[in-house]
């Protein structure tokens, strides 16, 4: 009889599902104490609570109640953060994974098809051939800091385009007073609205001594001021998923991609733009600092 060593449910997380799937790792003889990898179940749930829930129940019914389970899935931008806070509030093994590794591991596996499903057998079985760190929910501040900071963002993607609107409405030929006066108005409100939200994050940052410290840190380097300091704590958590500066780079999708083959083949080296979209936009001026 086969002997259960590892159990791995591997997760690929969109918007409003959850494909998953069953591994486990095996011994098939105990003389010869040879192993094997089987991918024997598969489902989809939906990104929810009850989804949630019924994925428990399932993994339960599909797997051995004597060898631990382990959920893996890949930080996908904030679509994974609702089952990973459940799933740890229930004091389940739980692994996130940067996307780069998982993309890097799938390419030596012979898949023809990029699907769903097939991302979650990469997944169960990168658990399953990996030594993973156990996931935990970071400190709530980390969570408000990102709320924060995201929402700074947007207020000044939209302070810009209505600046812009401004500026080509003051160019028209004939410019409508009342546009001009309603769009001044809004720009008034969305400046205001920033300068809100950059206070209550420097009062936030405040109340605990430890964000404080990371962030006075980061502060000192070349380029860094506190916004982006704070966005970069916000969206790693506190470099809770980080072990080296070459994961944070390819976290952020600055890791550099290069095509070469032979003499002939020799494509522009270009940044993967593979990860957490928020915190390349901020590095991306300081890099360049750096870089001159």
């Amino acid at each position: 009889m086969k002997k259960v060593l590892k159990q791995i449910v591997g997760i690929d997380v969109a918007q409003d599902e959850l494909v998953v799937c069953l591994s486990g790792l095996y011994i098939v003889s105990s003389t010869s104490g040879d192993l094997a990898t089987d991918l024997y179940a598969h489902k989809t749930f939906p990104n929810s609570k009850k989804g949630f829930s019924s994925l428990i129940s399932w993994v339960n019914k599909n797997t051995d109640k004597q060898v631990n389970v382990r959920y893996v899935m890949e930080a996908t931008g904030v679509y994974h953060e609702k089952l990973a806070y459940f799933l740890d509030d229930k004091n389940l093994a739980v692994s996130i994974v940067l996307p780069n590794k998982i993309s890097n591991f799938a390419r030596t596996l012979d898949t023809k098809t990029v699907t769903d499903k097939t991302a979650s057998e990469a997944i169960a079985l990168f658990g399953i051939q990996g030594n993973l760190k156990s996931w935990k929910s970071p400190s709530p501040i980390y969570k408000k800091l990102r709320q924060l900071t995201r929402e700074r963002d947007q207020i000044v993607q939209e302070r810009s385009r209505v600046s812009n609107q401004l500026h080509a409405e003051k160019a028209e030929v004939e410019p409508n007073p009342s546009s001009i006066k309603r769009m001044t108005t809004r720009l008034k409100l969305l400046k205001k609205m920033t300068l809100e939200v950059e206070s209550e994050l420097v009062a936030m940052i405040k109340t605990d001594a430890d964000v404080a410290k990371k962030n006075r840190r980061i502060c000192t380097i070349p380029g860094i001021g506190l916004i982006t300091a704070v966005t970069i704590l916000a969206e790693t958590d506190g470099f809770a998923l980080i072990r080296s500066k070459k994961q944070l780079t390819s976290y952020a999708g600055l890791d550099v991609r290069e095509k070469q083959s032979g003499t002939s083949v020799k494509g522009k080296p270009r940044i993967s733009k593979r990860g957490n979209r928020h915190l390349r936009k901020v590095l991306y001026m300081p890099s360049l600092t750096a870089a001159r």
